[in-house]
């Protein structure tokens, strides 16, 4: 029972109740008992394989034993002990909720893993240090560890030499960032690197030293990670090895050593060109696509940190070069001479990396679209935030994704709708932080020709998805955190990542003043791209005199989603699960 004071006179009592079964729900309870009130276990199973169509697996008697007895502990703990094997429609109600019992998809491993690392997209870190803003926050490892625990793959260091030029700092570069010791951060990935997934961790590396600092860097990576650390052995890779070869191991990506600029050129000095044409931190508003700068000078944009541009011919001094530190690259970057059609070049027994802008990519499908798309069957294209999202927002990943770029780099504390899509494709095969590229990416016609993302394409799947009902909210959530005098006025918001054609929202009706909203309402989606869509999730509280309240959300990504009826686990806006706020749908 949950009491609100009204104009300090009375009280207003409100008492949070469960809510009665769908009506699908009791349906198929009756089916499956064929009209008894009670559901065995082998009724149980029959309802998953048929229903939920095996979970996405093989289920056992054995395994719908387990489920029994695990909800009859939860709810009648004392009745358990006395051997009944049997539920009830509000025990099945409870497991069919329960998203631990029940989940949205799947949690193991899946896909297949031998194939080349291009293959994949990869859960891809920006900034990897940095705890803020772009400009002014601390630079630790801590964030380091968090995104290697949620399965981050790819992290990125920035390394500088400190104020007496004889260690060597991570920080960002000419900004007021503080900055955290390289070797604090080496030895924090080799901890956590392998917590939440057994695939290889690829460490970018953006290096400003001198070569005695390269050859300081190549002791303390060494010493670091031992056997651990993945070297080529002829030196450079012809083809890129798989996930599963790499199992356990680190792998360096870089530029080679060059000649090292004294004086390097200060790009950050330049006027910004560029307006953030959106912040999508505030959830209320709908992230909208970035406006690219137009510069018919720039050909392309390659490592944002790019300092040390082959083409300046400025204060350069010439010093031996590090081979130690070469010898630690296994995937090469680079930026080779002339434009953006000579570095999308697919070369013969060669394969690296090579890094975009966002709107440098933006501006780059309007000219060379098929050549992306070709480049990212053999190489890496790494994409990163232009540099004037200095609150660490993110963009849109979709036109990443739907041109085959592998790493999509994200600034992983730059909460909001564009992370939230990052977060559900990597729920997916098992939240492994590798997910295998839809074929239409991968294949080539007899005329070399790829997949057209403008291409106007035939509805290919069609989406069903009932909204039925939700909970959990008050447990998470004080009384008053949506309303102060009454309980709150959900609503749910559901829709489409994917492919432009595919891209929706809609939403339910505001159900006044229940933490235990009904709604049963059904939504219908057409996708043209199923493998590369994502379903997405989002509850409000509706406020008829503010701006509607955040109550949670969720990413998943369609091609995993088990059919049938469904408990899916609201997170919230940092992507961190609630304890109990879920959907039944």
């Amino acid at each position: 029972m949950g009491s609100y004071r009204v104009c300090c006179c009375f009280t207003r009592r409100f008492k949070v109740t469960e809510a009665d079964p769908p009506l699908d729900i009791k349906q198929a309870f009756n089916h499956y008992t064929n009209g008894a009130i009670h559901m065995t276990a082998d009724q149980l199973l029959t309802f998953i394989n048929e229903y939920q169509h095996g979970n996405g697996g093989t289920v056992t008697k054995l395994d719908a034993e387990r489920i029994v007895e695990q909800v009859l502990h939860k709810r009648h703990p004392i009745t358990s002990l006395i051997n009944r094997k049997l539920l009830t429609l509000e025990d099945f109600h409870h497991y069919l909720f329960n998203f631990e019992l029940n989940p949205p998809i799947g949690s193991q491993v899946y896909q297949d893993m031998t194939l080349p690392l291009s293959h994949y997209f990869i859960y891809t870190g920006h900034n990897s240090y940095l705890t803020g803003n772009q400009l002014s926050s601390p630079c630790s490892e801590v964030p380091i560890i968090k995104a290697l625990k949620r399965g981050v793959r790819v992290i990125e260091l920035d390394l500088w030499p400190n104020s007496s030029k004889d260690n060597v700092h991570v920080l960002h570069g000419r900004t007021l960032t503080t900055p955290v010791e390289l070797v604090r951060c080496l030895k924090s990935i080799k901890e956590h690197a392998f917590t939440a997934s057994d695939y290889p961790v690829v460490i970018t590396l953006e290096d400003h030293l001198t070569p005695d600092l390269q050859a300081k860097v190549a002791q303390m990576v060494t010493d670091t990670f031992g056997e651990m650390l993945y070297r080529p052995e002829s030196g450079e890779l012809k083809e890129l090895p798989s996930p599963e070869s790499l199992k356990g191991r680190i792998l360096i990506s870089t530029k080679p050593p060059k000649e090292y600029l004294e004086a390097e050129e200060d790009k950050h000095t330049k006027s910004q060109r560029v307006r953030d044409s959106f912040d999508d931190d505030d959830w209320g508003e709908e992230s909208s696509r970035a406006i690219p700068y137009k510069d018919k000078n720039n050909k392309y944009e390659s490592d944002e940190s790019d300092h040390d541009n082959e083409d300046s011919e400025h204060h350069i001094k010439k010093s031996d070069l590090c081979p130690a530190y070469k010898s630690l690259i296994a995937i090469h970057a680079g930026k080779p001479k002339g434009g953006l059609g000579e570095a999308l070049k697919v070369e013969k027994d060669k394969v690296r990396r090579l890094s975009l802008a966002e709107q440098a990519l933006e501006k780059a499908v309007e000219s060379h679209q098929q050549q992306i798309i070709r480049f990212t069957q053999q190489n890496i294209l790494r994409i990163y935030p232009k540099g004037t999202r200095f609150t660490s927002s993110n963009y849109k990943p979709l036109i990443g994704w739907l041109h085959g770029a592998q790493m999509i780099a994200f600034n992983m504390q730059g909460y909001g709708r564009s992370l939230w899509l990052m977060h559900g494709m990597f729920r997916a095969n098992g939240g492994c932080g590798y997910v295998q590229k839809p074929d239409f990416l991968m294949r080539s016609g007899t005329n070399n020709e790829v997949f057209d993302p403008k291409a106007t394409l035939p509805v290919k799947q069609t989406l069903k998805v009932t909204v039925y009902m939700g909970d959990g909210w008050h447990l998470d959530f004080k009384k008053t955190h949506f309303d102060a005098y009454s309980p709150p006025d959900f609503y749910t918001r559901v829709g489409i990542s994917g492919a432009p054609a595919d891209e929706i929202m809609r939403k339910t009706k505001a159900i006044e003043d229940s933490w235990t909203p009904v709604w049963n309402e059904d939504f219908t989606f057409e996708l043209t791209l199923p493998e590369i869509a994502l379903l997405r999730i989002e509850v409000h509280e509706y406020d008829m005199s503010e701006k509607d309240d955040f109550a949670g959300q969720t990413c998943l990504p369609v091609s995993e989603l088990r059919p049938g009826i469904r408990a899916v686990p609201l997170c919230d806006r940092k992507g961190n699960p609630y304890t109990a706020a879920r959907l039944l749908m």
